[in-house]
């Protein structure tokens, strides 16, 4: 591992990490292609198979949290966050939305909405 002078580990002299994905199966339904969208962009990832696990594509709780709240505007339904965590893959939370769903987001308010946009912004943590 590359050192400092000081002899720590020199984080910046690191390669950068390759993600690979699973699957080369693209996104097949309104739902999976929605879901690849958000990923990929959450993620900072060009593609995502509907096989791909979030959390193996470098998703931690954070980014899954802002996966949600993405999906919550997109699709208009109420997910929870523990989804992503007992579906981590596309193909299973896109089915989960589509057979299971949930119910459609309720009218939560200006100031819920203006919550949701600042933590998509990151301005809550």
């Amino acid at each position: 591992l590359p050192l400092t002078p000081n002899g720590k580990l020199d984080r910046n002299a690191l390669p950068a990490p390759e993600w690979q994905t699973q699957s080369d199966t693209a996104p097949r339904t309104a739902t999976e292609q929605t879901l690849a969208a958000i990923w990929c962009d959450v993620l900072k990832r060009d593609r995502v198979g509907i096989n791909d696990n979030f959390f193996e594509l470098g998703g931690d709780s954070l980014s899954a949290t802002r996966a949600i709240a993405r999906v919550q505007q997109r699709l208009d339904v109420a997910v929870p966050l523990k989804a992503m965590f007992e579906t981590p893959t596309l193909e299973e939370l896109a089915k989960r939305i589509e057979v299971i769903g949930w119910a459609a987001m309720p009218d939560t308010g200006p100031l819920a909405a203006e919550a949701a946009a600042e933590l998509e912004e990151g301005v809550l943590g």
